[in-house]
């Protein structure tokens, strides 16, 4: 390990371990202050007690990960400004997310005492099976997602230190995993908040040294248009062969995947049962557009004018190009805070991943239909129900938290010693799962009142399986991509098994949850 190796290391291992004590020590002031909201409350969703830009920052961080700023800077570079193209329908996510379904989530699940969004879907639907299934597809995509995530952290760690890939993976695992299982939802939110902001100042750092590293403005647009001719449409040239997967039907879809599907991703739906007011869920819209703006189109850009920067071995393995690029042309100081920013993409979004599927599986696996009588009267207590709760019952309870969130990290660990080598098309793939899941059942649910537990099965069933059976036999009639056909078909599913069905919801889901 050189020098600078080291020190970039040392950079990045101060950053970490200040997010975990920091996410740590604010988690447990927010829960001696917020006692009387209950363990699950607290662990969970922070009590929701999110401000505006707690909120917005947290949201983006969760929303970006490390494609953001590896996998798809890094095909920019080689597509062109096409794939600037396609990033820039993101900047309207957080806005689209808190408007469509951020008020009216965040009021029923304070009805309903929700963490989960399978728990409003159980209130919704009334139904084990809906609970159990979207419980399960959320664990597994959630730990496909995942994998990319630590694969991304890995591999950034690995590029700018010289450590091993498993070294680097397991210094990264350790780091996340300790501060999520003992931290909670409030280090998670707390840390988020932090990682927006260093993921906003290193996207114009990567931008000014890149212009200046590439001779300017001028140079670099002389060198795209000589060696990837039709870098500033399509990408055509020599690095970006021609890609028939960026035909328009092509782009269309994937403004679905990244733009109105998004509003299927319980990762981000959840957030909306945190914050702590309409005025700060109306500030956290414009605050997460703009951050996503400047995020999304700035690192976009930069990895298209970093061509000229790349070698052929970065052109190959596009991963690999943006932690090149800054370990060769910035300084120091400047390359181990910009490694920061993607490095927090990852942490934010991983801790998001894994608080939730925790959550899932402890609340809505096990303690609803595993766990003995005294473990479900404590969560019924801590949710504010009438019930005589031990205090070793509740101690179970807060230690079951802590070991299952870290046996799920050790789990993603494992599965991320030998993952794909294409970040950016497994994070895509689990997007995609997610979405065909819980788009329908979601929206629906909020929306339409004769959905019922049947719709939401068939939106299901009907969603997920044309989403896979497309991707994995790499069908796109029309150059359409597969999320599309999935949300059509789950939409279909939906409305047509409503009708069939015909059921008015009883009073008790008109009260809670209309």
């Amino acid at each position: 390990m050189t020098g600078r190796q080291t020190a970039i290391l040392g950079i990045l291992l101060a950053y970490m371990a200040l997010n975990a004590v920091i996410g740590v020590w604010m988690s447990h002031q927010s829960a001696k202050k917020n006692a009387e909201s209950g363990f699950i409350q607290n662990y969970f969703v922070g009590g929701r007690t999110m401000g505006g830009v707690v909120l917005a920052m947290t949201l983006v961080a969760t929303y970006t990960s490390a494609s953001s700023f590896l996998g798809g800077p890094g095909l920019a570079a080689t597509w062109g400004l096409t794939q600037s193209w396609v990033a820039a329908i993101q900047i309207g996510t957080a806005f689209l997310t808190l408007g469509v379904i951020g008020k009216k989530l965040g009021i029923i699940s304070r009805r309903i005492k929700a963490v989960t969004i399978s728990d409003y879907l159980r209130a919704r639907y009334k139904s084990p099976a809906v609970d159990i299934i979207c419980s399960i597809m959320l664990v597994v995509f959630f730990i496909t997602q995942m994998i990319a995530q630590f694969k991304g952290g890995a591999t950034l760690l690995q590029t700018v230190t010289g450590l091993s890939y498993v070294s680097a993976l397991m210094l990264f695992s350790a780091i996340v995993i300790i501060y999520t299982a003992f931290g909670g939802f409030k280090a998670v939110v707390i840390t988020d908040t932090i990682q927006g902001f260093i993921m906003a100042c290193g996207t114009f750092l990567l931008l000014f040294f890149v212009i200046r590293a590439g001779g300017g403005m001028e140079q670099i647009i002389d060198f795209n248009a000589a060696n990837n001719p039709g870098w500033d449409l399509i990408g055509k040239g020599q690095y970006g062969a021609d890609i028939a997967a960026l035909r328009p039907g092509y782009l269309i879809s994937f403004w679905v995947l990244v733009g109105v599907g998004v509003l299927g991703l319980p990762q981000t739906a959840v957030r909306s049962m945190g914050f702590k007011d309409t005025e700060s869920l109306h500030k956290a819209m414009i605050w997460g557009t703009v951050v996503v703006g400047i995020l999304m189109i700035g690192m976009h850009f930069a990895g298209t004018l970093a061509l000229p920067l790349a070698g052929q071995e970065q052109i190959e393995n596009t991963d690999s190009l943006i932690p090149y690029v800054v370990n060769k042309y910035m300084p120091v100081w400047a390359a181990g805070l910009f490694l920061a920013a993607p490095l927090a993409a990852v942490m934010s979004t991983v801790d998001s991943l894994l608080i939730l599927a925790s959550a899932t599986i402890l609340k809505n696996l096990y303690v609803t239909y595993i766990a003995k009588s005294d473990v479900r009267d404590a969560v019924r207590a801590d949710q504010n129900v009438d019930a005589e709760v031990s205090e070793s019952t509740e101690k179970k309870m807060k230690y079951g938290s802590f070991a299952l969130t870290i046996v799920l990290g050790l789990i993603v660990f494992l599965l991320a010693m030998n993952p794909p080598s294409i970040l950016v098309w497994i994070n895509l793939f689990a997007m995609g799962g997610l979405e065909a899941t819980f788009f329908w059942p979601l929206i629906g649910g909020l929306y339409w009142k004769k959905g019922c537990s049947a719709s939401c099965i068939a939106s299901i069933i009907c969603g997920v399986g044309t989403f896979v059976f497309f991707n994995l036999n790499k069908i796109a009639p029309f150059g359409i991509h597969e999320i599309v056909l999935g949300l059509l078909a789950g939409g279909i599913a939906y409305f047509v098994a409503g009708m069939i069905a015909n059921r008015e919801p009883d009073q008790d889901v008109l009260d809670k949850c209309f």
